[in-house]
């Protein structure tokens, strides 16, 4: 599904990823871990069009997409959310979901201001879509509620719902579960699964190694911007180098 072949990314004389590669295979829940500054969320912009890289290159399904644009990603089927999130706090949590829907839609501006059968047709399709996403992540009853009204952990799935309406064959997860609680986590949890279970592909940078351990099907292990390690939960969590560089004592 994605392929990372020996890229780096430098800003001016720094270097915050240095010939980083790696594969993740259609239908995997595949973690990204390593210390803060270990270059994870560089490596994230790099793959979705934030960042421009330095060198090397990044295929979804065999598909150039190093160097694009953030919405030609989106249209080939690689989402992601953020690790601060970015929602339109002012928004309804369905209008929210509907943003996603953009790069979905045929409707040109001549539509919006005509407001002809197509466009009218195109947004009520939409506006259904919408609300079975928010009702997927649990949202349902959520869905005139301003995004900014939501309780955090709420707002991480309103996030997730704005991603898959644009349609993701991969979708990227940047600290999905930073700052909640247990039973937040665990809902969080379940919600990956049921996604993976749906044919879709999930990339995940966590902090919680507990989590990463018991979800994911291979994990990569970054640190000063290389890559130290990868492999099955249980051979990164034994790996003399990742305990060094991280896991320490939370690698049981």
């Amino acid at each position: 599904m994605l392929t990372v072949v020996g890229v780096s990314k430098r800003f001016g004389g720094i270097t915050a990823l240095q010939e980083v590669s790696l594969e993740v295979r259609a239908g995997e829940i595949y973690g990204l871990i390593g210390p803060n500054g270990a270059g994870k969320t560089t490596l994230f912009n790099c793959m979705t069009g934030l960042y421009g890289v330095s060198s090397g290159e990044i295929l979804l399904a065999g598909e150039r997409v190093h160097n694009q644009k953030p919405h030609r990603i989106v249209q080939r089927g690689f989402a992601r959310t953020f690790q601060n999130i970015r929602l339109f706090a002012n928004m309804s949590a369905l209008d929210n979901v509907r943003v996603g829907r953009h790069v979905r839609t045929r409707a040109g501006v001549l539509g919006a201001v005509l407001r002809d059968r197509r466009t009218r047709a195109e947004e009520a399709d939409n506006r259904r879509r919408a609300q079975a996403l928010l009702d997927f992540v649990g949202l349902g009853n959520k869905a005139r509620t301003l995004a900014g009204h939501l309780a955090y952990g709420e707002q991480r799935r309103l996030e997730i719902a704005r991603a898959l309406a644009t349609e993701p064959r991969l979708l990227a997860l940047d600290e999905p579960v930073a700052g909640m609680n247990p039973a937040e986590r665990q809902q969080m949890r379940e919600l990956f699964l049921r996604l993976r279970s749906q044919g879709l592909t999930l990339l995940l940078i966590e902090h919680d190694v507990k989590l990463v351990m018991g979800l994911c099907d291979r994990v990569a292990v970054l640190d000063y911007g290389r890559k130290i390690a990868e492999g099955s939960p249980s051979e990164v969590r034994q790996n003399p180098a990742v305990i060094a560089a991280y896991l320490g004592g939370d690698a049981a």
